[in-house]
């Protein structure tokens, strides 16, 4: 098969390869009878860009690269979708690495996406602390944007729901529906969304009265954990279980009905990112949803903001507002009604 070029292009069309590569690349305005011209007989002759040719002489690639902690979380392939999307609009392509929650490996595929000479960044890094110098290396050499979790303040601009608004809104309605045995089952280590809604946690439980105990189960963000840390909190009779992820919440609603428990009536279950597992759980899962296209969204925008890794701009951090859906696994305890309530 013969490569059709701009040449080719411009001669059938009557135009000049100068024009012809104005139309195709958009790069200058150009009458609309021209343009329609330039496009027709691209299209008839089956021309197709090249955009290794096109990178060598603009010294950019259009490709984004995107690092995440484990693709099997399927908040993550929404947010793959939404950020595909975005990117898309802009004429830019996804590139996808994922280090299965390990730093070393993060810091690797980081590196093997800059050695493939991607434009820009996106991070969702795997450990706030041991993720920070292999991603603030990078965000020195390209513009890099942290996604849903952060590496510390000042290392890269970052776009992440308010994880304290969040268990916010799960700590008022729990404590609106007369739950005042609560436990907290998060996630071990130190990655920023398990940090913080831990600490949200903490910080927000005195909402359900001065007396409310402090317990807390820490694991990791999965189905597996959230099984085992309910048949470990279950014999105490909790009467809420406050998840840091709905994986966790799945999961503990999963052994709560084999431990024969009553959900939501002895005991409420919630969770957090409104994947669509949590529609679909019995009871349905009462959770914290992000705001997956706007994440996408704004990240895309800040990428665009920052035109290069040297550009003497402050770093910002966006926090978007999420919003609580409440479904059958919080209905409101029929006991409520006869338990004191903290006051308004």
């Amino acid at each position: 098969m013969v490569e059709v070029t701009l040449k080719d292009v411009a001669r059938a069309s009557g135009c000049s390869v100068a024009t012809v590569s104005r139309v195709l690349a958009g790069t200058r305005p150009v009458g609309a009878e021209t343009a329609r011209r330039v496009r027709d007989a691209a299209e008839r002759l089956g021309y197709r860009p090249n955009h290794v040719a096109r990178a060598l002489r603009s010294r950019s690639t259009g490709t984004v690269g995107l690092v995440l902690p484990q693709i099997t979380n399927p908040f993550f392939p929404a947010l793959v979708r939404e950020l595909e999307h975005a990117l898309h609009a802009e004429g830019r392509a996804l590139l996808l690495a994922d280090c299965d929650d390990d730093p070393e490996t993060e810091a690797a595929r980081i590196g093997a996406l800059l050695d493939r000479q991607v434009d820009a960044l996106l991070v969702v890094p795997a450990d706030e602390r041991r993720s920070r110098p292999a991603v603030a290396a990078a965000a020195a050499r390209v513009p890099l944007v942290l996604l849903d979790r952060g590496c510390g303040a000042g290392v890269a601009d970052s776009v992440a729901v308010d994880n304290a608004a969040g268990m916010t809104l799960v700590l008022d309605h729990l404590a609106a529906t007369g739950r005042r045995r609560p436990c907290f089952v998060g996630v071990a280590g130190t990655a920023s969304t398990a940090v913080e809604r831990h600490a949200a946690y903490e910080a927000g439980i005195g909402a359900l009265g001065p007396d409310v105990p402090r317990r807390a189960e820490l694991g990791d963000f999965s189905v597996a954990w959230g099984r085992a840390a309910a048949d470990r909190l279950w014999p105490s009779r909790p009467d809420a279980l406050v998840c840091a992820n709905d994986l966790i919440a799945a999961g503990a609603l999963q052994q709560l009905r084999r431990l024969g428990a009553d959900v939501p009536g002895e005991v409420a279950v919630t969770g957090f990112d409104d994947i669509p597992l949590a529609g679909l759980a019995d009871p349905a899962l009462t959770t914290v949803r992000q705001p997956v296209a706007e994440l996408a969204a704004e990240a895309a925008r800040l990428l665009a903001r920052r035109p290069s890794a040297a550009a003497p701009a402050a770093r910002r951090a966006v926090r978007l507002a999420p919003r609580l859906v409440v479904r059958g696994s919080s209905a409101p305890d029929p006991a409520a009604s006869g338990r004191s309530r903290a006051p308004a």
